[in-house]
């Protein structure tokens, strides 16, 4: 085969984990964190956007199989891909955390019960769940997750906003429940004493752990995505998530059952900033990282997926992932040594990685694989065209790497940055023509504000990445990553 016939027949993945799951098992990185959470040692998983949360969280109900083998049931609360289901709830969200912490209470409750009727547990305290869920009309299939969710949603709002529903639900007037139920369902543990066919949902989640030790199982709720689930506002963010953390903690009562709560590194640092003493007790945790090392053995392997690529250098690869040094010849065998030529520029592997993190310093495989891709359509431009030139073994020029990043940086612009956070976007768009190094006095001058003012937006602007913090605590500046340059039209240089 040819090179441009090697190119041709490669494909480097999906920028999106959720577009991917089927090929993901095979190029997936197996990282201590991988392990890690494979192996029940962690229940939150944090990561920046792109880190690779979703993949963890594909991987583990891709492996659903292997680890009821071990006795783990893996149950999602949340649709894989399309429509989040906690979506819905921004058109009428839950009015205060306490109503969210029912919420999210009823739901895991409700997804617990789904999963003791399928595995048809039948001792005392799985009838116990199942009969008080099944009167309440809150026992769904777990493939139905928007109409659990519904159902629980309108038992919730009954419970905490009597007045919004009186006159619309049928008291029976011997017992003075809703017509329909033998039982209610309460979140307060004081009204048992009260009334003994009120239960709580306390004693219920309980009971459900006692019939998983019965069978012995552990079951793992799995929840992702939850940084578009609740995007609309920022405090029904809040609300959601110290809500569902304040769940966690409480179910870490339990022995078996866990949750398990991917979410972005971004997200839990804005819900501690504002103060959340229970983030101390969150112990059970890891942080997605990826060094040099580890972004280079991703790349490859998704370069070795390819048979073509396999075919044309002549690789195993086991023996090419066996060690660092056999990975870093593979790479300078398909790619070229440097994308900038020169004595003191970076090799293209740092080339790489140093053009696709962001003002906080992350590099997210995300924007490699997408750096990849975009590469491979650029030189096969190039071979349609007659241009062939390439040094030795490589299949990629140096060139095609540079025409390439321009339209990374545009999508990681306006997908993610301008997508996530459109009230800095007129800051941002402001800079168009300026230096790629900025201070607090020259941006001040630029966006028309004094410079108190220019310095809170900067740091807003540091906040999200876009800006990386430099200098000192007394004169600080403000520097660009390469990343976002050629789409915010900036210019190289020092502003001062």
């Amino acid at each position: 085969m040819t090179k441009q016939e090697v190119l041709q027949s490669a494909n480097f993945g999906h920028r999106v984990a959720e577009e991917e799951s089927k090929e993901l098992e095979r190029y997936f990185v197996a990282t201590d964190q991988w392990k890690r959470t494979f192996a029940g040692d962690v229940d939150i998983i944090y990561g920046a956007k792109g880190t690779g949360k979703s993949a963890l969280y594909s991987l583990l109900i891709q492996r659903a199989s292997d680890l009821l083998d071990k006795g783990v049931i893996v149950v999602s609360a949340e649709q894989p891909r399309g429509t989040p289901v906690f979506k819905d709830l921004q058109q009428d969200p839950p009015t205060t955390e306490r109503e969210f912490t029912g919420l999210w209470r009823l739901y895991l409750l409700s997804l617990l019960g789904a999963t003791l009727k399928e595995y048809s547990a039948n001792d005392a305290s799985a009838i116990a769940v199942l009969d008080y869920l099944e009167q309440a009309k809150l026992l769904e299939s777990t493939t139905n997750l928007p109409k659990m969710l519904r159902n629980v949603f309108e038992y919730v709002k009954r419970v905490f906003r009597p007045s919004a529903v009186q006159g619309e639900i049928k008291i029976d007037p011997m017992t003075g429940l809703p017509a329909g139920f033998s039982g209610k369902i309460s979140f307060d543990e004081v009204s048992i004493a009260a009334d003994q066919s009120i239960q709580s949902v306390n004693e219920l989640l309980k009971n459900a752990d006692k019939a998983f030790a019965k069978l012995g199982v552990t079951v793992w709720i799995l929840l992702d995505r939850l940084d578009v689930a609740f995007a609309e506002t920022d405090s029904l963010e809040e609300n959601a998530l110290r809500a569902l953390f304040r769940n966690y903690l409480e179910l870490t009562n339990l022995s078996n059952v866990r949750l398990k709560i991917f979410l972005r590194t971004d997200i839990w640092n804005r819900l501690t900033k504002t103060g959340f003493r229970e983030a101390s007790h969150v112990t059970r945790h890891l942080t997605i990282s990826w060094d040099r090392s580890s972004l280079m053995s991703l790349m490859l392997r998704r370069a070795v997926n390819n048979e073509s690529i396999c075919t044309h250098y002549s690789i195993k690869p086991d023996e090419v992932f066996s060690s660092i040094a056999n990975q870093e010849t593979l790479f300078y065998r398909i790619f070229p040594k440097q994308v900038d030529v020169g004595l003191k520029k970076p090799k293209t592997l740092d080339w790489m990685i140093g053009h696709t993190k962001d003002g906080t310093g992350h590099t997210a495989p995300r924007e490699l694989i997408h750096l990849l891709s975009v590469a491979r359509e650029m030189q096969l431009r190039h071979f349609e065209v007659g241009d062939k030139e390439l040094d030795q073994e490589c299949i990629f020029s140096s060139v095609s790497f540079r025409e390439a990043l321009p339209k990374i940086s545009d999508v990681r612009l306006s997908q993610t940055l301008f997508a996530e956070y459109p009230k800095l976007r007129p800051f941002i768009d402001k800079l168009a023509g300026e230096k790629t190094q900025q201070y607090s006095g020259t941006l001040a001058g630029i966006w028309q504000v004094n410079e108190i003012e220019a310095l809170a937006i900067a740091n807003s602007l540091v906040e999200v990445g876009f800006f990386e913090l430099r200098g000192t605590k007394t004169t600080p500046y403000f520097w660009v990553p390469f990343l976002y340059r050629d789409a915010a039209r900036m210019i190289q240089g020092d502003a001062d």
